[in-house]
């Protein structure tokens, strides 16, 4: 019978050694995590515009929060560009998923958005022709997306909504609340869809806030919670004269609350009074 050998305790030094070597592998291996979050994000962000448009009487300002689950890419977008005849665009979407194909999808949804904007002048068109564009390319992805013309001679807002969140808006006159358009279905998802365009003027000084659902809903806020959250946020920075960049970093802030892990993205508009424009704020949402 053989005999076997006894086991030998490993040395202290022995110990250590191992110790030193797993240890360098966990740094190793976290070094490359933190890098391939950082480059999805700077990929992320990139696809976000370097600056936005500003008009007298109107302060246009942003914020962005990227996902918070390791190699997560959202495909949240905001923007915002001078059309041919003076007017602004300004859009703000979702897409489907959450990876590389997800944020080149969103960079194709922008830019889409942009061509189809200089040459049709109705948000809602803009939306049911980039929808066919995007129904045409057959990419299997969708996004929901809120598009907006705003006339700096008249102070009239027009948007057209393709399943997005709802938009948040308050005035210095203490008017405010959550703006329930009706829309129309995601972009790529059906084809025909029609969008219905709302137009509004912002006689009174104060805030249209886009944003996107990671910036109202997660594990500890329904939407419904988290828009009323928001709309109160809106409201109070209103009434204390909160500037635009500000107020978009508020918004962002409240986004925590809700423990999400998705990407959020937050577009404030922030309008001085348009002596032109009708007596109510929004004409068609005050009843």
């Amino acid at each position: 019978m053989t005999r076997r050998r006894p086991l030998r305790s490993a040395t202290a030094d022995e110990m250590l050694t191992t110790l030193g070597r797993l240890t360098d592998r966990v740094r190793q291996g976290a070094e490359r995590q933190k890098a391939r979050v950082e480059l999805a994000e700077a990929l992320q962000r990139s696809m976000l515009p370097a600056c936005l448009p500003t008009v007298p009487g109107l302060r246009v300002a942003a914020a962005y929060a990227p996902a918070r689950n390791g190699l997560d890419i959202g495909g949240d977008w905001y923007d915002g560009f001078t059309l041919p005849d003076g007017s602004l665009g300004f859009s703000i979407g979702d897409v489907q998923g959450h990876d590389v194909e997800a944020a080149a999808f969103m960079g194709q949804v922008r830019i889409g958005l942009r061509a189809v904007a200089t040459a049709t002048p109705d948000p809602g068109e803009v939306l049911r022709r980039a929808n066919e564009l995007l129904l045409s390319v057959d990419h299997g992805l969708f996004a929901t997306c809120s598009f907006l013309r705003y006339h700096p001679a008249t102070g009239e807002l027009e948007s057209a909504r393709a399943g997005h969140v709802p938009a948040v808006w308050a005035t210095a006159g203490g008017y405010g609340g959550i703006v329930e358009d009706e829309g129309g279905v995601p972009l790529g998802i059906l084809p025909g869809e029609q969008y219905p365009v709302q137009r509004r003027r912002l006689a009174d000084g104060g805030a249209f806030v886009l944003l996107t659902d990671g910036v109202v809903e997660g594990p500890s806020y329904t939407l419904e919670a988290g828009l009323e959250a928001v709309t109160r946020l809106v409201h109070s920075s209103v009434q204390q004269g909160v500037d635009a960049g500000e107020l978009a970093a508020q918004v962002m802030e409240a986004a925590a609350l809700t423990e999400h892990t998705d990407d959020a993205a937050v577009l404030v508009l922030l309008h001085d009074p348009v002596e032109a424009a009708a007596a109510a704020p929004y004409a068609s949402d005050i009843g």
